[in-house]
């Protein structure tokens, strides 16, 4: 059975989800470890999301308890975080309705900003951790791989790509309302990851030009020569960051703030890294002035900055304010793809789930179709008409028992069959194997 325990910006305070985003990768682990019932887990967490799915093998009236509580041991073991102050900040996902919201999660439908394009990427390697740490399970690689596919379909047959926007496009332009000419902004940005690589790409499309990284975790040589802007030293980040006109950090290297006032007030360099860094003079505010805008989870900005005089400070839980509305036609024609997806992920787990017991029941009807036929060819059946007949009778006995096998599967009923086939002929799945083997000897 299928499990997700979800806290996101729509269940849970932005506190919470920095405090959930801290140490997310031993979450799987220690799940596997704590709950044998567990057959696999991969951990998604993003800006605004922390979700633990979870494959179950407990019985169905069982499993959703279990799980969940086995989940949230889970997290209090790795997060410090105790059980009781999650109460109410997260949701439960089950069986079937996994599917339809991962797909959904995938394809920007449960973002802040709806259709933005990072999710799909942070689905792609929550996967790829899981496998790193041996944590993943078969019906979960199929989950997250449909995942990755109906988030491809949303993207190439409906609008909401288009539609949505990107957090780092939302914060700069709400940024917009400051700055006048991006060209004239002096701008810093702390990170290398991949979000900073979009957000180097979204101040260019606007016209930055001045641009100038550094990395907490020493790569900004690296990331400066592959973009072909300015790196900034240990040493000169301080007089580099007081300054900037405009500051975005988007680094996951240090779980503690890595600007603050202390680098905003340093005596800014007349000269460093080769340009000139008097005070700020950026067109689209007063001289003198900073916009930092903080797209770090956990928060990269030490929120004493906003009490600075001149500084003005932009975080997710700010910009989360700030997301647009839906646009309900392209949101629509998405949910439905993903509906649509889900519902076939469904159907194919479900017809999977009841293969043993049709496979254990037509062994079982053929291995006494095959003991008839010996005994009739013992008698003299010469021309084979008995077996002709027997084999033809065979084919209708199991032929609607199938068919109906398939359909309770599509309808979430599979179970029923089961249940049926056992009491009715005494044969479980698990016996299939050997029924086959018998059959075949």
């Amino acid at each position: 059975m299928l499990l997700c325990v979800t806290a996101s910006h729509k269940t849970a305070s932005f506190d919470m989800l920095e405090r959930l985003s801290r140490t997310p990768d031993d979450v799987a682990p220690n799940l596997l470890r704590l709950a044998s019932c567990v057959q696999g887990a991969v951990v998604l967490s993003t800006c605004n999301r922390f979700e633990a799915y979870v494959e179950v093998d407990e019985p169905v009236t069982a499993a959703g308890a279990v799980g969940v509580e086995a989940v949230l041991e889970a997290i209090e073991l790795s997060t410090g975080i105790p059980t009781a102050e999650l109460d109410g900040a997260y949701a439960v996902h089950s069986g079937r309705r996994v599917a339809e919201h991962l797909f959904a999660v995938a394809s920007g439908l449960e973002s802040v900003v709806p259709g933005e394009g990072e999710i799909a990427g942070q689905v792609r390697r929550a996967l790829t951790e899981a496998r790193k740490d041996g944590t993943t399970s078969p019906e979960l690689e199929r989950l997250f791989q449909r995942a990755s596919q109906a988030q491809r379909k949303v993207k190439n047959v409906t609008a909401l790509g288009r539609a949505g926007r990107s957090l780092v496009r939302l914060s700069l332009e709400l940024a917009d309302s400051r700055i006048a000419d991006w060209a004239a902004e002096r701008v810093l940005l702390v990170g290398t990851g991949a979000y900073a690589a979009v957000t180097l790409a979204t101040l260019r499309e606007r016209g930055a030009i001045d641009i100038s990284v550094y990395s907490p975790s020493g790569r900004a040589e690296l990331f400066a020569k592959k973009h072909g802007i300015t790196a900034v030293s240990d040493a000169d980040y301080a007089r580099v960051a007081s300054g900037s006109s405009l500051l975005i950090t988007c680094t996951n290297a240090a779980e503690e703030p890595v600007l603050g006032p202390e680098h905003l007030q340093a005596p800014a360099a007349l000269t460093a890294v080769g340009c000139p860094m008097g005070p700020s003079t950026g067109s689209g505010a007063a001289a003198g002035s900073q916009l930092v805008i903080d797209l770090g989870m956990p928060r990269n900005v030490d929120p004493a900055v906003a009490q600075l005089e001149g500084v003005a400070l932009l975080d997710l839980e700010t910009i989360r304010l700030h997301a647009p509305l839906d646009e309900l036609q392209a949101t629509d024609a998405a949910r439905s793809v993903v509906r649509d997806a889900a519902d076939t992920f469904n159907v194919v787990g479900d017809r999977q789930s009841v293969t043993p017991a049709v496979v254990a029941f037509r062994s079982h009807i053929f291995a006494l179709m095959e003991a008839e036929i010996d005994r009739a060819r013992a008698r003299g059946d010469e021309d084979g008409k008995v077996e002709q007949a027997m084999r033809h009778l065979a084919g209708v006995l199991t032929h609607t028992p199938t068919t109906r096998a398939h359909e309770l599967a599509a309808d979430g009923r599979g179970a029923e069959f089961v249940a049926a086939l056992e009491t009715i002929y005494g044969i479980a799945p698990a016996e299939s194997a050997a029924d086959e083997a018998a059959a075949s000897a």
